[in-house]
């Protein structure tokens, strides 16, 4: 691993792929944007409907700090960018094969731009070389999603925010906190893991 001076940007896991093998640092950059965003798409079809609210269960917003977390800032939230724009334009990727925007959930889609973005900067500080900081990163961008969701949510569904919070994110903590707790082991080992080749 290179040299890193004091104060300057230490590097994300994204910065480890080798540019050479996809001809240059742009084609790689666009690769793996698009591969976040697909790897999103893909955990948002890991859903479980929740009775009695429009929000279900999904792998998303793992998907979501995970990739905003191993890209950066900027191509964290071009990968968010291009998951939001495809499915909002028709692409079946959002949560149940759902595309468009005229659902309530919707917000929660809005905030996967700046908590991506927000762990993708968090990183560039080493933010995910710990579990317990590692953890803060994950818990700083399930509150960014659910600031957006919830106010979202509100206003679509005309109901106060305490509602919102009812259907929308108390059911979701447990969820939440093991999604934490697997991202807690997954960011630091694979910094190890790089570190050691």
């Amino acid at each position: 691993m290179s040299t890193v001076l004091p104060g300057a940007p230490l590097p994300v896991l994204a910065d480890l792929v080798p540019a050479r093998a996809f001809r240059g640092a742009r084609a790689r950059d666009a690769a793996l944007v698009v591969g976040a965003a697909g790897f999103v798409g893909l955990a948002a079809q890991l859903s479980v409907p929740v009775p009695g609210s429009p929000v279900p269960v999904t792998g998303q917003t793992f998907a979501v700090l995970l990739a905003g977390t191993a890209l950066g800032a900027w191509r964290g939230l071009a990968a968010m960018a291009l998951y939001l724009a495809a499915g909002a334009a028709g692409t079946p990727w959002f949560a149940e094969g759902s595309s468009g925007t005229g659902m309530p959930t919707f917000g929660y889609l809005i905030g996967f731009l700046a908590a991506a973005a927000l762990a993708g900067a968090l990183a560039r500080r080493g933010a995910d070389r710990s579990p317990l900081r590692t953890a803060a990163v994950m818990v700083l961008g399930n509150a960014v999603i659910y600031a957006a969701g919830l106010a979202y949510l509100a206003h679509d569904l005309g109901i106060g925010l305490s509602r919102a919070y009812e259907i929308g994110m108390r059911d979701y903590l447990f969820g939440d906190a093991l999604k934490i707790a697997l991202a807690m082991g997954l960011l630091p080992a694979a910094w190890k893991l790089a570190d050691r080749r």
